[in-house]
């Protein structure tokens, strides 16, 4: 291992007194140890004391996040780049640890968090509310950050020191590993995924402190502040400088001086195909009815896809009316009827506006993804003109 590198293996303990001293003994073999016990009340204090390894206590239960927190203090005054942080119940297996090692050797800058695996035939105690819960987790965290999450929700991970030091943190209890997954990603750095194995006792045997109401309305909570901040045209602040994203480069897009804007993009590394794709989400969200969420519809799928939001939201307002309902209108009269409306009246546009609107709908369907895939070429093959007379220069 580089000189520069110094692992620091955590533990964070509330109330695990039954399986405490084996996962210490057991993660010794790997490295230096540091519990953490936040708030125990079921004497483990004395078992901790028996084991000879340095601890930190919090005088009441502060969540895992504020534990984690207390122990990246601990490793910078000591000297450690990284923590490594795993279960005190015997979730996670000490002979995994030796992964971790070498992945932060690889990516010094990343975090690194285990895959569990739940394909185990063996493992039958695997609670429903876990996978779940890693299912709804990742979804949010690629809605977030763009990035495709194998495991958001696992506890044995590897921090960098720097990471939990200079990023703030408004969760510190389990709500904690989401937030600091999304703003490491969203400060530059990489996460990177390993496969681990897991273990979980008994259902009798179990021993968890998550709150099922509580700590999902925190969660909840949590992800829809961070979705908000996600979907905003703002740069995030970085840890890790690296070559800024399209995104952050495209966040002016004019519709009155639409070549102009595509060279600047181009210039900036925007690829035809980037715009296109991101032209054509605009018009597609654009051309359906999302009465009065068009534009919350665009910036959430567009930070879903990892396209640039501000050129969706621009090229969806060609969508507004008269021009492209109306011709939605006609599309779904013409399935509907077999023929074309040509009666513009009070009769037929307030007497009958509950068949214009599902005419609407129904002629969106047809005409949205049409439009999209007109509009998603032309802007193709427009930024490949730029982008090819740009090399020719």
């Amino acid at each position: 291992m580089p000189s520069s590198l110094r692992l620091l293996i955590v533990i964070p303990v509330y109330n695990h007194r039954a399986e405490l001293c084996r996962v210490v003994t057991n993660a010794q073999a790997f490295g230096d140890v540091l519990i953490v016990d936040d708030g125990s009340t079921d004497g483990v204090e004395a078992d901790i004391a028996s084991l000879s390894v340095p601890s930190i206590r919090h005088n009441e239960n502060r969540g895992k996040g504020a534990a984690i927190l207390s122990a990246s203090a601990y490793a910078k005054k000591h000297g450690y780049s990284h923590i490594i942080t795993m279960d005190a119940d015997g979730q996670h297996l000490a002979t995994d640890i030796p992964q971790f090692i070498a992945a932060v050797e690889m990516n010094p800058d990343s975090v690194i968090v285990g895959v569990r695996d739940f394909s185990n035939a063996e493992q039958r105690n695997i609670p429903v509310s876990a996978t779940f819960g890693r299912a709804f987790s990742n979804f949010w965290f690629r809605v977030q950050t763009g990035e495709k999450g194998l495991d958001t929700q696992s506890g044995f991970r590897a921090y960098p020191v720097a990471l939990l030091q200079q990023l703030s943190f408004s969760e510190s209890r389990y709500s904690f590993e989401i937030e600091v997954l999304v703003k490491a990603v969203w400060a530059g750095l990489l996460v990177n995924w390993i496969p681990i194995s897991v273990h979980y006792p008994e259902p009798d045997k179990r021993v968890s402190h998550l709150h099922r109401v509580k700590d999902n309305i925190l969660i909840s909570w949590l992800n829809t502040r961070l979705t908000i901040r996600a979907v905003l045209p703002i740069p995030h602040r970085k840890l890790v400088r690296a070559k800024p994203s399209v995104e952050e480069n495209t966040e002016q897009f004019y519709l009155t001086r639409p070549i102009d804007s595509l060279r600047d993009m181009v210039r900036q590394g925007a690829s035809p195909k980037y715009v296109g794709h991101s032209a054509a989400l605009g018009i597609l969200l654009g051309t359906l009815p999302l009465f009065g969420i068009h534009t919350i519809a665009t910036l959430f799928a567009a930070s879903f896809l990892r396209l640039s939001k501000v050129i969706s939201v621009a090229t969806s307002q060609f969508c507004m009316p008269p021009l492209v309902p109306a011709l939605c209108i006609e599309v779904g009269y013409f399935i509907r009827n077999g023929e074309w409306l040509t009666d513009v009246s009070w009769q037929t546009l307030g007497v009958e506006f509950l068949d214009r609107a599902w005419e609407w709908i129904l002629g969106s369907l047809v005409v949205a993804p049409i439009l999209a895939g007109v509009t998603g070429i032309f802007f193709y093959l427009l930024t490949l003109s730029i982008y090819k007379l740009r090399q020719e220069i």
